[in-house]
């Protein structure tokens, strides 16, 4: 029987709901070396930049920057190396579909490992906000913000 693995592993991407408006989400698995995953294991991931793209009908990220493991001597791996999506032909057709319109990209928005302890990878499609958008964004915040400071002092 295989024993379930619990981690509370969830590295965000804070930057992409205020940057774009995320239409919609997938789930995607990620290819990774033995030290990538225990450097997300530990919370060593950065999202911040990172950006999706196809090549030879095949979904990669790029940017996403895992710090080298500690203990990983001379087998460690590269940073900010691409790193292939795996997605159903089905869902990779609809994305790059929906890729082709103007101001459409694909951005990561989430890592998390899952009860089997894998890596998983959550990816939106989004188009970039405008900067009239961004201070919408801000002033909606700060209205909820507001709003439940007037609560609790109640």
């Amino acid at each position: 029987m295989k024993k379930k693995i619990t981690t509370n592993i969830n590295i965000k991407n804070r930057k992409a709901e205020f940057e774009y408006f995320l239409i919609s989400t997938w789930t995607a698995g990620i290819v990774l070396s033995g030290t990538e995953i225990k450097s997300i294991r530990s919370g060593k991931a950065n999202l911040t930049d990172a950006y999706c793209s196809f090549e030879d009908n095949e979904l990669w990220v790029h940017n996403l920057h895992i710090s080298e493991y500690v203990n990983g001597s001379y087998s460690n791996h590269e940073p900010k190396r691409d790193r292939k999506l795996l997605l159903n032909k089905k869902e990779i057709k609809k994305l790059m579909s929906k890729l082709n319109d103007k101001g459409m990209t694909i951005i990561p928005t989430r890592m998390w490992i899952n009860e089997n302890g894998y890596a998983k990878l959550d990816i939106a499609l989004a188009r970039g906000k405008k900067m009239y958008d961004k201070r919408e964004s801000i002033k909606e915040k700060d209205r909820i913000r507001e709003n439940s400071r007037n609560y609790s002092d109640d």
